[in-house]
């Protein structure tokens, strides 16, 4: 009998209750009447705004309607509008070819950012490259936890590991989202988290560092906040299909 590795996270206090919270908002969100005859709208809606939200999480904010009118050139942002743009088509191979998957993130990410030979090349670690080999096991069916679980794992492992040069975060939350899409738990990619993320950033970073020291607390502190993302991700998408019904 195999034991779930991620299964003990849910017995740390609070969590299940969190993920559930989580889990109930998202869906109550992805009901709502404008994605009947406006889903494709509303997606691209949120998939700009997660870019946006992503690319000012690595340090380059941007005004979000210079970026739609398309005026920044930022070569970070541009490598975030690039990763939010691929998951939907990279949902299907992530899951049987996770490490595939996460070097081409990266090649979308850090074009004209870092040099073409560092292009979806982890850094030559063998302690990463065991770590992610971890991950990917995991990703590839190696635990039966909700989504929401395995995404913040995701996620806070590549944080703590950097194993690509440049924006690794993007990355980084480039593959979380990626887990909630390919799951079926997000099939739209309608749940744009880094949104969340950016507006809770002094926490963002500091559970994230709570999170890479590995401490049960630390990892409590990490989902907390990943959870809280989600529900702020989840008001977002109802704020976007509001307004999208209301300009007719």
């Amino acid at each position: 009998m195999t034991t779930d590795p991620l299964a003990p996270l849910l017995t740390l206090a609070d969590i299940a209750p969190a993920v559930e919270r989580a889990r109930d908002r998202a869906d109550e969100a992805m009901r709502h009447r404008a994605l009947r005859r406006h889903g494709g709208q509303v997606a691209a809606e949120v998939s700009l705004r997660s870019a946006v939200a992503s690319a000012a999480l690595e340090g380059y904010a941007h005004e979000r309607e210079a970026v739609r009118a398309g005026t920044v050139t930022d070569p970070v942002l541009q490598g975030a509008l690039r990763v939010a743009g691929a998951l939907p088509g990279l949902a299907d191979r992530w899951r049987q070819a996770p490490r595939q998957v996460l070097a081409r993130l990266h090649v979308l990410a850090a074009r004209g950012v870092v040099p073409e030979e560092e292009l979806g090349r982890p850094v030559a670690d063998p302690a990463v490259g065991a770590r992610l080999d971890g991950l990917a096991g995991l990703v590839a069916g190696g635990t039966k936890v909700s989504p929401l679980v395995l995404a913040a794992v995701v996620h806070g492992e590549l944080l703590a590991l950097r194993p690509f040069a440049g924006p690794s975060g993007v990355v980084a939350r480039g593959a979380a989202r990626l887990v909630l899409i390919s799951t079926g738990f997000d099939p739209r990619g309608l749940i744009g988290v880094d949104v969340g993320h950016r507006e809770r950033e002094p926490e963002y970073v500091g559970s994230a560092g709570a999170f890479a020291t590995g401490t049960p607390d630390g990892l409590r502190s990490w989902l907390r906040h990943y959870m809280a993302s989600v529900e702020l991700a989840a008001d977002q998408l109802t704020a976007v299909g509001d307004e999208i019904l209301a300009a007719g």
